[in-house]
């Protein structure tokens, strides 16, 4: 059989997988047919995507694939819930040999690709200073305008609260908000903590409607400027702080009460312990902590949010679950008063994203573009999914130092 014929191998993956919740076509324009009636298909454009696979399987090859459009799908959302879900037979060594003969007939002699020019691979000790700002600028990497494509029009770049009326993303941000000023008790003039603030949202936020005078800090430069131009434009430049800083950089400064949201997935196993102590350490006696952050439910042995994520978007990034973060707290010090679950109010934080960046999916290409706007795609439906189906859940912790 000629080299560049894909008949043999259709035919071997038709006898290795019988049952298939989805469609196949391939480059030449053949395909292999679903087993069931409306399911996604998957379209491989070139020879080059079964090699991807075939030289990191799993998540990560199908992902190189999607990001450099060499594998297209025809209904996203179904696609990752076949990834999710789908657990093809055991095949036997016999069978193995002969999908590989299969691939290389169809295939010829193809170079192993290249990773991805957006996929990053960090080296050495895990969340050092230099490591972790490493990380950082690889996520932010795309732009204040890219992010303004699908955040709310105050920049928050975290879950939203749609479960108390709130039915635009706009007043489900600015709900979320108020929900952590009310939970610390935020008074005029008390001294404030933003860990990583972003944009500026919540100091913004609780200056202006609170009078607090907060310090964010963020390893993002261009966040940060724009956090405090926002600051001046709301009136609130003389009561907002913002540095470039590291939460571990922050002086022994005695805060009345600290906020960290969207942040500790960042800190990871190896330092989740420290953030907890340099936070107890920063807060005067009768201190109030709102700790909001991501938290795995599943897969609690595994060391990171998964291959695709860690290389192209979330470096490093580690929902912890949430018994490991609450033991760091009380090691710390801490005592936990209040603990509240936001994992629906999550999925459709992601859904109000996800609409957003698809009606401005071509202006996303040309301000970050064409690969890395195919991973924001591939990465906000497969978040939202992650929430639905209960992979993770996220949590406000509201603790305080006695």
């Amino acid at each position: 059989m000629a080299l560049g014929n894909t008949s043999a191998l259709r035919r071997e993956l038709k006898a290795a997988l019988p049952e298939r919740p989805f469609t196949v076509r391939l480059w030449d324009g053949t395909a292999l047919e679903a087993t069931e009636p409306s399911v996604p298909t998957f379209t491989l454009r070139s020879p080059e995507a079964i090699a991807h696979t075939l030289r990191a399987p799993g998540e990560l090859g199908l992902g190189r694939a999607f990001a450099t459009g060499l594998l297209e799908v025809d209904d996203l959302d179904a696609a990752l819930r076949i990834v999710d879900t789908f657990e093809p037979p055991p095949l036997p060594i016999r069978t193995q040999v002969r999908l590989a003969l299969g691939a290389l007939r169809a295939c010829g002699l193809v170079a192993p690709p290249r990773a991805p020019a957006t996929e990053l691979r960090l080296r050495g000790e895990r969340h050092t200073l230099m490591r972790d700002r490493r990380a950082v600028r690889h996520h932010y990497d795309a732009g204040n305008d890219f992010f303004a494509l699908f955040l709310d029009r105050s920049m928050t770049y975290s879950c939203a609260l749609f479960s108390r009326g709130a039915r635009t993303l706009e007043e489900a941000q600015q709900a979320k908000l108020e929900l952590v000023c009310s939970k610390l008790g935020l008074e005029a003039g008390e001294r404030v903590l933003d860990v990583g603030c972003g944009w500026g949202s919540f100091a913004i936020h609780a200056a202006k409607h609170h009078r607090a005078k907060v310090l964010g800090v963020t390893l993002s430069e261009p966040q940060a400027t724009v956090a405090r131009e926002r600051a001046v434009a709301e009136g609130v430049g003389d009561l907002v702080e913002i540095r470039v800083a590291d939460y571990r950089e922050v002086l022994a400064e005695p805060f009345d009460a600290i906020v960290s949201i969207g942040m500790v997935e960042h800190v990871g196993e190896e330092r989740i312990d420290l953030y907890a102590r340099r936070l107890a350490a920063l807060l005067r006696p009768g201190g109030r902590l709102l700790n909001h952050g991501i938290a795995k439910l599943k897969d609690l042995d595994t060391p990171d949010e998964g291959p695709f994520s860690e290389r192209f978007v979330f470096p490093d990034g580690v929902p912890l679950p949430l018994s490991r973060v609450a033991m760091a707290l009380e090691r710390a010090g801490f005592v936990t008063r209040h603990v509240e679950g936001l994992q629906n109010d999550y999925a459709e934080t992601l859904g109000h994203w996800i609409q957003r960046y698809e009606a401005s999916y071509e202006r996303a290409v040309s301000i970050a573009g064409a690969e890395r706007a195919r991973v924001w795609r591939l990465y906000l439906h497969a978040a939202r999914l992650g929430f639905q189906t209960g992979w993770a859940s996220i949590y406000q912790v509201l603790a305080d130092r006695p």
